[in-house]
């Protein structure tokens, strides 16, 4: 999987955008206020800043593979964070919804369809496509996907219709960490997408048992965030890893 960038420059900006995201994410929780009720020391612009960070760096990447064969990975990955990137909006109610958790849940969904896309797509292209390990992964990851949505969302509360909805949102999350762990077990190349994917599905399950089972504990928010923000780190850098070691 490994490419080479073609200028110097390349590299420097990657680098770059890494630092940055650093910075706005741990220099948000470490320098900024924990806030009346206790749930996050972030300020909500590094947080954003942070995802809007690696949305420049997933579309560097995108733009730096045109041509090879990883491009169309490349491109669904950068629009997998694209999307993330709305979710992190909507989730923050900046943008105005009705219903800005479902609104999150849908944008969150996409961008991980794409993930998974991209997952399937760089596997045939690397020829990583043993079923034992590409289907035991994606079902072991089912399974925790859907007993975390029991446990978190479902089993403490009379259903309702965003309930329901958060099964095929959790099961989705399930499969891009499955997916991804298929190809870490046989490639180490993919070892810290498979890590970002369940750092994401970690942080979602937080997340649910927050919104669903009003799970709270000093700075959740911000546990939230420094799970979820690595994830898509991980995911991001996979590809761009690999271009700075080519």
């Amino acid at each position: 999987m490994l490419l080479h960038l073609a200028h110097p420059f390349q590299h420097l900006e990657l680098l770059s955008l890494l630092l940055l995201w650093v910075l706005f994410l741990f220099g948000g929780f470490l320098f900024g206020k924990t806030d009346a009720e206790r749930i996050r020391r972030m300020p909500t612009w590094t947080r954003l800043a942070s995802s809007g960070t690696l949305l420049l760096a997933a579309w560097s990447c995108s733009l730096f593979t045109q041509d090879t064969p990883l491009s169309t990975f490349s491109l669904l990955i950068a629009i997998g964070m694209t999307l993330g990137c709305l979710g992190d909006l909507l989730l923050a109610e900046l943008v105005p919804l009705p219903q800005p958790v479902l609104g999150g849940m849908a944008a969150f969904g996409l961008g991980h369809i794409a993930y998974i896309v991209a997952l399937l797509l760089v596997g045939n292209l690397q020829h990583l496509t043993a079923p034992a390990a590409r289907l035991g992964a994606w079902s072991a990851w089912l399974l925790i996907g859907l007993l975390g949505w029991y446990f978190l969302v479902f089993r403490s509360h009379t259903p309702t219709p965003l309930h329901w909805a958060a099964l095929p949102y959790a099961l989705l999350l399930a499969s891009t960490a499955g997916f991804a762990t298929g190809l870490a077990l046989q490639d180490s190349t993919f070892l810290l997408l498979a890590l970002g994917t369940a750092l994401f599905l970690l942080s979602d399950l937080i997340l649910a048992a927050q919104l669903f089972n009003n799970l709270h504990f000093p700075l959740i928010g911000d546990v939230i965030w420094l799970t979820y923000g690595p994830g898509q780190m991980f995911i991001v850098y996979t590809l761009g890893r690999a271009l700075l070691l080519g």
